[in-house]
This record gives structure tokens, C-alpha cells and sequence, in this order.
């Protein structure tokens, strides 16, 4: 898959917590049936062996969707399982040394929240930036102090490349999202951990293309 063969607009981050009562392979079906466009599978505690055989299944579950499969941290493993691409943070491997080791056919994602990380991009190695936290979310404790919109529209406004909103992102967020500059909505509990994952989904699908049409046609209110 090509680096520019991606949508940003419904990304779904896999929280395998959230993920109990639908695992994260049944979550990730329902949610490509509702509507999501972009696969990201998070999973801190698990050992590369580990992440390589959930990756290997959600692999073989998404072949022929187009939803691409985004690797988060474990760069072994998106090599070794062949994914689409890998996402990274800040204190994790530089993105330089990423790009050399996924090659450029891979779709490469970086957090940031700073303007100085924002002023460190290259688009000839980032692909897109998750920016954010945009509020503080229970899903990632560690996380850097929350951005608020301003924040999201300062740091989508330096990016030379694509972004999407991550932290505490719901449906209702969507056009604020998207008059902030960002390309998407990046989700966990808006669809982890729902009674009907593909519902929720097909949900936030309907509330994004309506945000993307209202921007479009210059109704911003």
C-alpha cells in the first residue's frame, strides 16, 4: 500500500481493556463494516511474539477491506508481520531511523503536541501526525497535558503533512475537529468497548460526513 493511500478521517485505536466483551478482532470487523477507515493496534503490555499473532490475525481478517493496519510502537513487529504501516511517539524510535527501516512504501504516523515537535517534521518521513491530547483520556495515563481545539488548530496549522485529533475524541467533537484543520478523528471508547461496536461506528461514520460536508460547503457554525 502506497504512503498516500490512506484516510484519516475515522481511526480507530484498539484498546484491548476496552475490547473485553467484543475482543479486538470482533471490534475491528464491526467497526470496518460501520464505516472506520484506518486500523491502529495499541497494546502496551503485550510481548512481540504476542503482538505479531494479534497482528497476523487482524492481518488475515482485513485482507480485501482497504482499511489499512497501523502498528503502534513495536516496530519489529510491523516489520515482521508486513503491516501497512507503524505510529510512533515522541521518546520512542526517531522517525529517521523508522523510515529507514520500514522503507517507503510504509505509511509512517508521529505524535505530537508541541510546536516544537510540529517545527521537527519532515514530509519526506511522516506520512501524518496524531496531534493531541486534545482532552485527557483515561485510555493512555501517561499522556501529555490536554491541547483543548486552540491547541489542536495552532499545531495542525505548522504541520506540513496530514493530522488527526487524538485524546478523549467523540462523535460530537467532529466538527470542531475538522474546523481545527485536522483530517480526522482518531477513537478508542467511542467504539471500544460499545454494546455494538458497528453501530457505534456507522454512527460516528454519519456524524464525520456531515461535519466534512458542512466544512465543505463553508457552514462552519
Amino acid at each position: 500500500m502506497a504512503c498516500d493511500a490512506f484516510d484519516l478521517s475515522l481511526y480507530l485505536i484498539l484498546d484491548p481493556d476496552l475490547c473485553r466483551d467484543h475482543s479486538m478482532l470482533e471490534t475491528t470487523m464491526a467497526a470496518i463494516r460501520g464505516g472506520a477507515t484506518l486500523v491502529q493496534l495499541r497494546h502496551k503490555t503485550a510481548s512481540t511474539d504476542e503482538f505479531i499473532a494479534l497482528g497476523r490475525e487482524l492481518m488475515q481478517a482485513m485482507a480485501g477491506t482497504g482499511v489499512p493496519l497501523i502498528i503502534n510502537d513495536n516496530i519489529d513487529a510491523a516489520i515482521a508481520l508486513d503491516a501497512h504501516g507503524l505510529h510512533i511517539g515522541q521518546d520512542d524510535i526517531p522517525a529517521a531511523k523508522a523510515r529507514e527501516k520500514l522503507g517507503a512504501g510504509k505509511i509512517l504516523g508521529l505524535s505530537i503536541e508541541s510546536e516544537a515537535a510540529a517545527g521537527n517534521l519532515d514530509p519526506e518521513i511522516v506520512d501524518y501526525v496524531g496531534i493531541g491530547p486534545v482532552f485527557a483520556t483515561s485510555t493512555k495515563p501517561d499522556h501529555k497535558p490536554a491541547i483543548g481545539f486552540d491547541g489542536l488548530a495552532r499545531l495542525s496549522a505548522l504541520c506540513p503533512m496530514p493530522g488527526v485529533a487524538i485524546g478523549g475524541i467523540k462523535g460530537p467533537h467532529a466538527m470542531d475537529v475538522f474546523k481545527s484543520g485536522a483530517q480526522g478523528l482518531a477513537v478508542v471508547s467511542a467504539i471500544c468497548g460499545q454494546p455494538d461496536p458497528e453501530l457505534a461506528t456507522c454512527e460516528l461514520a454519519k456524524t464525520i460526513s456531515h461535519a466534512q460536508q458542512q466544512i465543505s460547503a463553508g457552514k462552519l457554525a
